[in-house]
């Protein structure tokens, strides 16, 4: 289950990945070789593929909230022994046609980038 802005979609999961990205402020070579670095956080990012639904309805669901026109979102995704929200922007989101029964198109292995806004860890 995936929850976004507070309502959960009961899809499955298929595949979740998770990244944690340091960003710095600046990070530059000293004349002695040396690293300067000024670190801002580390950002945990998230990969996420979901399977299919028998209900055209709630992956339409899922499928309207992924590509809705807002610039952040809050999500709530599977960590460790608990879960882990975060406010993120979606990217790259992409599915296949799986068939096409009784009039209705049934759509799956949809993924979507997770890009977190804020740093999840501060130094």
């Amino acid at each position: 289950m995936i929850t976004i802005d507070g309502v959960n979609y009961n899809i499955p999961i298929v595949s979740l990945k998770r990244t944690a990205d340091f960003l710095d402020k600046y990070a530059n070579r000293t004349e002695d070789g040396n690293l300067a670095r000024k670190l801002i956080g580390v950002y945990f990012n998230y990969s996420l593929t979901l399977g299919g639904s028998d209900s055209t309805a709630v992956y339409t669901a899922v499928w309207n909230k992924l590509t809705e026109p807002t610039e952040f979102h809050t999500v709530v995704v599977p960590a460790d022994d608990s879960t882990f929200t975060f406010i993120a922007y979606f990217s790259t989101i992409s599915d296949n046609l799986k068939k096409r029964k009784d009039g209705k198109n049934h759509w799956t292995g949809l993924t979507v980038d997770f890009t977190a806004k804020s740093p999840a860890r501060t130094p």
